[in-house]
C-alpha cells in the first residue's frame, strides 16, 4: 500500500470519528526490512493497514500500538529503537528506530438549540476544526440549510441529552429557545464527563438555574465545571459576537487539555 492509499485510508477512518496510531519507521541502519518512510497503521478496530517490516519488528510495534490506543492520554507518542538481532532475535542483524503516535477524532461540540447564538457557534466552530451536532426539537429551525456544516441534526433535546453518545473529549453549549428546557438539558448532562459544558444566560439565570440544579439532586462537583453564563467576558451582545466568546473559550478548554495531555514538559516548551 502507496502512501498516498493509505493516507486516504486514516483520513475516510478520522471522518468516520475512529482512531488510530500510526508508526512509521524513522531510522534504520544495516539490513533491515523496511526502510525510513515505510508505515503501518493500527486502526481501533484492530484493523492494520500498512507494514513496518513483519516478524518481530512488526510484533513489538502493534503490541506498542495497542497499548497506545488503550492509554488514557489524546495523542500519546512513542519512540521504540530496537537493535533486530540482540533485542528481537532477528537474522537481519542492523536496527530500526519507530515512531508511533496516536491520532484521536476531532471533538464533537454538541449544541443543544438551534437559535441565533447556536447558529452563529456552529459557524465559528466549525472553522477550528471541531466536529458540529445540533440537538432541538422545531423542525423548521434543525435544517441542513441553517447548519450546513453540522455532521448530526438531533430531535428531543431533553431525550437525546440522556443518552447521546457523548465522549469524555467532546463539547457541550446548551441555548435552548426554553430556560426550563435548558434545566431540563443540564440536569441530564451535569454528570457526564465531557470536556466542557456550557449555558447561556444572564448571571441572574445562572444562580437560579444553579439553585434549581442543586434542589434536583446535582451535586457542587457538577455544578462547578458548568460554565454559566458560558462565553468569555468580553462584553459580547450580538449572537456573532457571543459565538466569539464562547469560541474563544473553547480553545481555552481545548489548549489546557493538550496541555495536560502532554505533561509539564510542554508548559516549560510554550513559555522559552
Amino acid at each position: 500500500m502507496g502512501p498516498e492509499d493509505l493516507y486516504a485510508k486514516l483520513a475516510a477512518v478520522a471522518q468516520q470519528g475512529r482512531r488510530y496510531v500510526l508508526a512509521t519507521v524513522v531510522e534504520s541502519a544495516g539490513s533491515s526490512p523496511q526502510k525510513p518512510g515505510a508505515k503501518l497503521a493500527l486502526l481501533d478496530d484492530g484493523t492494520l493497514l500498512g507494514t513496518v517490516g513483519g516478524g518481530a519488528i512488526e510484533k513489538q510495534v502493534l503490541d506498542a500500538a495497542a497499548a497506545l490506543l488503550q492509554a488514557s492520554d489524546p495523542g500519546a507518542t512513542r519512540l521504540i529503537e530496537t537493535h533486530l538481532t540482540r533485542d528481537l532475535g532477528m537474522c537481519c542483524g542492523g536496527r530500526m528506530s519507530v515512531f508511533l503516535e496516536r491520532h484521536d477524532p476531532a471533538a464533537t461540540l454538541w449544541l443543544f438549540g438551534a437559535g441565533h447564538v447556536n447558529r452563529a457557534i456552529a459557524a465559528a466552530a466549525s472553522e477550528i476544526g471541531l466536529r458540529v451536532a445540533v440537538v432541538d426539537d422545531r423542525d423548521d429551525w434543525l435544517t441542513a440549510e441553517r447548519f450546513p456544516r453540522a455532521e448530526r441534526l438531533v430531535q428531543d433535546p431533553a431525550y437525546a441529552a440522556k443518552h447521546l453518545d457523548i465522549s469524555a473529549s467532546d463539547l457541550c453549549a446548551v441555548a435552548t429557545h426554553d430556560h426550563a428546557l435548558d434545566e431540563q438539558v443540564l440536569l441530564a448532562l451535569a454528570d457526564r464527563p465531557m470536556a466542557y459544558l456550557g449555558c447561556i444566560g444572564s448571571a441572574r439565570k445562572a444562580i437560579r438555574l444553579r439553585e434549581r440544579l442543586a434542589q434536583r439532586g446535582v451535586g457542587e462537583p457538577a455544578l462547578a465545571r458548568i460554565q454559566m453564563p458560558m462565553g468569555l467576558s468580553i462584553g459580547a451582545q450580538s449572537p456573532e459576537e457571543i459565538a466569539v466568546a464562547v469560541v474563544a473559550e473553547l480553545v481555552r478548554v481545548r489548549a489546557a487539555a493538550r496541555v495536560r495531555a502532554q505533561g509539564p514538559r510542554s508548559i516549560a516548551s510554550s513559555e522559552r
